[in-house]
């Protein structure tokens, strides 16, 4: 073969498809059942394949100026013209964030007749047991499976990272990487859940199931969006989105009332007989605001305040603050933070800059994206750009 691809995801498919275009022989093989896990269950089963609004901006990387090459050379005007040509119908549904209107089926068809027609072999069910570099052969990279050995001038790694298990994913890449000698950031879950400290567990375990829409920061990032009371601890879009920032042993502030001059907001009041609980009720669900009086300031009617304690009151809203223990770890992470060190790949190509010949594309490398299709996209546009050298 000229090309072989070790994983058939989002990165990997796109990659063999470009490569398949310029008349390259390319092997894809997975250890899966099907082609486009991940994708299949992106965006709760219709995918969130990418977002109109994508920027460097939008992903983390210990080299935040990586991923401008490759988002340059495939945009979502690119994708968006690929999947009108397969007449799949798309939405969106807000901050630039594309789904389909049917089910994420629609773009993994899409991929498996691009596959098809630019004469990509692709091999499902095959495990990589071992690799080795033949240089007195031109550099040829012989792939050792339980179905055979096969050899290529090109092999491009796009095996993912570690969130979702149960879908296969594995340390693959990184074993790869480290095998070629290349260098790795550390890695960990991204786009997860936080895990609230054994008090912070007692106290709001029984709003388990409760939403409000709030702003949440840490280490100098804010999201807004809503957040989710779960049984262990918070989740909902705002806090995937700082999981990505936060660290262990960092606290969380969330901002209950966003958009709201809170002081302005309880001095307005100040002559009212209303209780503070059902104020905030207007505003938070009843079981939350309730709770958040019972532990931050006995409710009683607002009139009843000083404005040095509305101030205070104020402040607390705006500034409510938790230490999370840690996060739901892979099983429940959207993606994988850092992995494959991009000072080790060129940008213009993703192939290791001391092996040439082997590429990593997606998310096994250090470029993570913000929640919102932009993972996705990295995907697309990465394996894209491989595509082109492979």
């Amino acid at each position: 073969m000229d090309v072989i691809i070790i994983g058939a995801g989002a990165s990997g498919l796109l990659c063999a498809i470009e490569a398949g275009k310029r008349k390259r022989q390319v092997m894809l093989f997975d250890h899966a059942k099907r082609i486009g896990n991940k994708i299949r269950i992106s965006g709760g089963g219709r995918c969130n394949f990418t977002n109109i609004n994508v920027t460097h901006e939008n992903y983390l990387s210990d080299n935040p100026d990586f991923c401008r090459s490759a988002l340059s050379r495939f945009t979502p005007h690119d994708f968006i013209r690929l999947i009108r040509r397969h007449g799949v119908k798309y939405r969106d549904k807000g901050d630039g964030q594309l789904f389909c209107e049917g089910s994420s089926s629609g773009i993994i068809q899409m991929l498996q007749k691009e596959c098809e027609s630019a004469g990509v072999d692709i091999r499902l069910n095959c495990r990589v047991m071992e690799i080795k570099l033949d240089e007195e052969k031109g550099g040829r990279f012989h792939v050792i499976t339980d179905n055979g050995m096969m050899d290529s001038g090109s092999l491009v790694v796009a095996t993912g990272g570690l969130s979702y298990p149960e879908l296969g994913a594995s340390d693959t890449g990184y074993r790869i990487a480290r095998q070629f000698g290349l260098r790795m950031t550390p890695v960990r879950p991204a786009l997860v859940p936080l895990i609230f400290n054994p008090v912070d567990q007692k106290r709001f375990s029984e709003l388990s199931g409760s939403s409000f829409h709030g702003a949440v920061s840490c280490h100098g990032r804010e999201f807004q969006g809503d957040i989710l009371f779960t049984h262990r601890g918070l989740s909902g879009p705002a806090i995937l989105q700082i999981s990505s920032y936060w660290d262990k042993g960092a606290d969380i502030t969330i901002h209950l009332l966003p958009g709201r001059e809170v002081h302005r907001l309880l001095m307005a009041r100040r002559g009212s007989r209303m209780e503070l609980r059902t104020l905030l009720s207007g505003f938070l669900p009843k079981r939350l605001a309730q709770r958040w009086c019972d532990l931050y300031t006995q409710s009683r009617p607002i009139n009843q305040y000083s404005e040095r304690e509305l101030e205070k009151i104020a402040h607390q809203l705006q500034y409510w603050t938790i230490k999370p223990v840690g996060t739901e770890g892979y099983r429940k992470a959207e993606v994988t933070l850092g992995g494959v060190d991009t000072d080790e790949l060129s940008s213009k190509t993703m192939q290791a800059r001391k092996v040439p010949g082997l590429y990593f594309i997606g998310e096994v490398v250090d470029v993570t994206g913000q929640l919102g299709g932009y993972n996705l996209h990295w995907a697309w546009a990465s394996g894209y750009t491989a595509g082109q050298y492979v």
